[in-house]
């Protein structure tokens, strides 16, 4: 069984060396999200970040799994539901098309 704090995720899939940087840097732009979200400041630019990267987890990791959470294991459901709530903040009227 491989220590996780020996082999991180990241630099197992081609990361490395950067892989826990990249790592830390991801989940320091939830929080800058969250903030921006909380102040109802730079709404756009935080979702897109946050979208950018949970359809990267989704393709890079949780696609793989499958769809429901149900039954523990790493599925996207929750990724899914999570970009449809900032795509609703960030378009709150839908998008108008001209």
């Amino acid at each position: 069984m491989k220590n996780i704090c020996n082999n991180p995720y990241l630099n197992t899939v081609d990361f490395a060396p950067i892989g826990v940087p990249l790592a830390w840097a991801i989940k320091l732009s939830h929080v800058a999200a969250a903030i921006c979200l909380l102040l109802d400041k730079y709404i756009k630019p935080a979702a897109i970040v946050t979208i950018s990267i949970l359809l990267a987890g989704i393709v890079m990791l949780h696609f793989k799994e499958g769809w429901y959470v149900v039954g523990g294991g790493r599925k996207w459901e929750y990724n899914f539901l999570l970009i449809v709530v900032l795509l609703a903040i960030m378009y709150p009227n839908g998008l108008r098309m001209a």
